[in-house]
């Protein structure tokens, strides 16, 4: 397995909107053949602050994944809504419950 979680902070203005386009994003990727998860988390604490949590089969499903429509879309979309540039973390499960 392997897990891309994904640190956004958007300017406030645009957090719904992101969530909005979020959803979508994350509708979509669910129905590829070699994701096991995607979350999309927000903090009640500051609403303009995201996590994307996402589980692949392997590195390469993400790979495949960045190829899609509807990641070019939301990453067109999103991009200038950002407060500052996403930070990702690649990682590899040593505990992981479905």
């Amino acid at each position: 397995m392997f897990i891309y979680v994904v640190n956004v902070s958007v300017k406030a203005e645009f957090a719904e909107k992101f969530k909005a386009e979020s959803l979508k994003n994350a509708q979509n990727t669910v129905k590829e053949p070699n994701n096991i998860r995607f979350d999309v988390l927000q903090s009640p604490d500051d609403p303009s602050k995201f996590v994307l949590y996402e589980v692949y089969q392997d590195a390469a499903a993400l790979d495949e994944h960045k190829q899609t429509s509807h990641y070019a879309r939301w990453k067109a979309a999103v991009d200038p809504w950002m407060a500052e540039p996403r930070k990702a973390a690649k990682l590899e499960e040593v505990f992981f419950t479905e």
